[in-house]
């Protein structure tokens, strides 16, 4: 990727396509509109129902890399050659675009960490601990709440601690939520959902262990192989089950590649990164730097010396210019960074006298602007 506009441009397919795309194929284009404007919409097979899955952290370049680990999935169709997240290409930001359509900048979950209304503080938006009342601040309806009003029976099936999150809220309330854990429960719960409910019905299938195994183990990891292999089986056996007429797609929010600690900066150890920073939100791979008053000019000239040709690094004024996060809106522009970076290479940006000891210990991490961390499938199949 380069430094100009990260978010994809309407010729190229996004993750805010592929729900506008799935509705279309159900025979609801009026539906598909809801997609962002003047989009190249990805094109699906029509179907009576529908199911899509999405599998955090399967990358496209990953699984293209280590596609022995998923049988099933190679068996599936590409909808587009080349599909982008986003930018930030981290799990909040992305789910939030999947499930309204929209940019960053525009329903506003902009990063893992970001400030509160005060600008005191930082919440995640990932725990949503003592975060915002969720619709109201992310207030777009999203994608499967307008299907489920005009008509379309709308499931969700994920972990049980999901039902009612403030990042679900925020970025994929809609319908029927139907709790499930393991792979033999979501298998059951996905095919129930199909089969339970009339034409045109859309089941929406999470499953999370890939981007667990990446994180703590790396995506070079063998365990990341033994996750994708359950994922392709889990969905092997859904797609064996869906009744005629069905579609199947498959997709992901991000990529991920491994970060060696001797390439990480550390504001603990770092000064003239901790000088004058109020508050580090973000991602390690897409950090947002908030300044003391009066110092972001001094912070953006030291943070572009210290992190040199690792990073691309550029005011908060300049980011939105250059369209890193597509159309910002009044509302959102204050929860981006003074200072905002992208990490070339394999480098990341950490505070260690704030994070907890096991998040520093993670190998896997994304949210920059590589096709590694951006590039993600769409897969289709039928029964």
């Amino acid at each position: 990727m380069t430094s100009g506009a990260s978010w994809p441009a309407p010729h190229t397919p996004c993750l805010a396509d592929v729900l506008p795309a799935v509705l279309a194929s159900l025979g609801r284009p009026d539906l598909a509109s809801w997609g962002r404007s003047g989009s190249a919409a990805l094109t699906l097979p029509r179907a009576r129902r529908a199911v899509v899955a999405l599998v955090d952290g399967l990358g496209a370049q990953q699984l293209a890399y280590r596609g022995g680990h998923a049988p099933f999935l190679r068996a599936l169709t590409p909808a587009a050659p080349v599909v982008l997240s986003g930018f930030p290409s981290t799990t909040a930001s992305s789910l939030a675009s999947f499930g309204t359509g929209l940019s960053c900048g525009e329903h506003g979950l902009i990063g893992t960490l970001a400030p509160t209304s005060d600008g005191q503080r930082l919440f995640s938006h990932l725990s949503w601990e003592a975060g915002p009342e969720p619709s109201g601040y992310q207030p777009a309806p999203t994608l499967l709440a307008r299907a489920h009003a005009a008509g379309v029976e709308v499931t969700t099936v994920s972990r049980p601690a999901f039902a009612g999150s403030g990042l679900t809220t925020a970025a994929l309330a809609g319908g029927r939520f139907r709790a499930a854990t393991t792979a033999d429960e979501r298998v059951e719960a996905t095919v129930a959902a199909v089969r339970d409910n009339p034409a045109p019905s859309l089941t929406y299938l999470y499953l999370d262990e890939v981007d667990k195994a990446g994180h703590v183990h790396g995506p070079d990891s063998w365990q990341w192989g033994a996750a994708v292999e359950e994922a392709d089986d889990t969905l092997r056996r859904v797609a064996q089950r869906l009744p005629a007429g069905t579609s199947l797609t498959v997709t992901a929010d991000h990529g991920m590649v491994s970060a060696p600690l001797a390439q990480r900066f550390d504001l603990a150890e770092v000064p003239a990164l901790r000088e004058d920073v109020r508050l580090l939100g973000g991602d390690p791979r897409a950090a947002h730097v908030f300044c003391r008053p009066g110092a972001q000019e001094q912070v953006y000239r030291r943070w572009r010396e210290v992190l040199g040709e690792q990073a691309q690094v550029l005011s908060g004024e300049e980011a939105v210019s250059a369209g890193w996060f597509g159309t910002v809106t009044p509302r959102v522009r204050p929860r981006i960074g003074d200072v905002v970076t992208a990490m070339t290479g394999l480098a990341t940006v950490v505070d260690s006298a704030s994070a907890r000891p096991a998040f520093l210990a993670l190998i896997g991490h994304h949210g920059s602007m590589s096709a590694e961390e951006m590039s993600v499938p769409v897969l289709h199949g039928s029964a």
